[in-house]
């Protein structure tokens, strides 16, 4: 029988909801608008509750972005189950959902319309390691855990972070609409991942 933390339950609970309060309040206003008085009304808690989760309104956005990216990242984890033997349509497929999800997020909107929002470009640029150590981390489970796959684990570690960097660049300059990036994407890394599969 696994043992629960209810303390550690209960804190990812409370982070979860906060956030899901910052994602509805986005789609309302922009980032710029939000303060952190305004999560706490839209979570129903204290703004010193929201104030000790997060620190400040940077580390507010910069928890959401660390959620975004591993939500991203279960996609492409999704879509490998889904594809046994055929990595080019489990590397489309994933792509093409996460393409669908940047360009559906309210924070990501908020970024790329409107005034510049200096703290939100830092977070995928500067700043962007605890998002690429997430989602990299995701993926390098993804690949490690699939039973086709069959990589070593260095190789499942490099193609996991190369995937990620690849797919953050797409954020702050969205593709083309005249192309199928995630088609584009999917042919350009399936080959190294069939040259790193043990067999």
């Amino acid at each position: 029988m696994t043992s629960r933390n209810y303390a550690t339950d209960s804190k990812a609970l409370l982070r979860n909801s906060l956030l899901d309060g910052l994602h509805d309040l986005l789609t309302e206003r922009d980032w710029s608008a939000v303060r952190m008085s305004d999560v706490a009304a839209a979570t129903g808690v204290s703004r010193q509750t929201v104030y000790n989760e997060f620190g400040n309104r940077y580390g507010l956005a910069q928890s959401y972005a660390v959620r975004l990216a591993a939500r991203f990242a279960g996609h492409v984890a999704d879509s490998i189950a889904d594809h046994a033997g055929d990595v080019t349509g489990a590397l489309h497929t994933g792509f093409t959902e996460f393409f669908t999800g940047v360009a559906t997020d309210p924070m990501i909107a908020s970024l790329l319309s409107g005034e510049a929002k200096p703290d939100l470009m830092k977070l995928i640029t500067t700043d962007a390691a605890p998002i690429i150590t997430t989602a990299a981390d995701r993926l390098a489970e993804a690949f490690r855990d699939s039973a086709w796959l069959s990589m070593p684990e260095a190789d499942n570690q490099r193609i996991a972070r190369a995937i990620t960097r690849m797919a953050l660049s797409y954020i702050a300059m969205p593709p083309e609409g005249d192309r199928d990036v995630a088609a584009d994407l999917a042919e350009i890394i399936a080959p190294a991942i069939e040259a790193a599969r043990i067999r």
